[in-house]
């Protein structure tokens, strides 16, 4: 599913950069060679960054 689609950032695209860069949606975007335009996926971007982050983190631990 495209979380962003103005710069056409797919789910697992920031699921991926997630797990390989620290930082905000913002700061994951840039590593994607990308910056947020209209803003409206951030909140959405940020809590797939949290979620998958979480569950790294979870899979680490264990």
């Amino acid at each position: 599913m495209y979380i962003c689609i103005c710069n056409a950032i797919r789910e697992t695209d920031l699921r991926r950069a997630a797990q390989v860069t620290n930082g905000d949606a913002e700061a994951v975007y840039a590593t994607l060679g990308k910056q947020p335009n209209c803003g409206q996926c951030l909140v959405d971007a940020q809590s797939i960054l949290f979620e998958e982050r979480e569950m790294n983190c979870e899979t680490v631990s264990a």
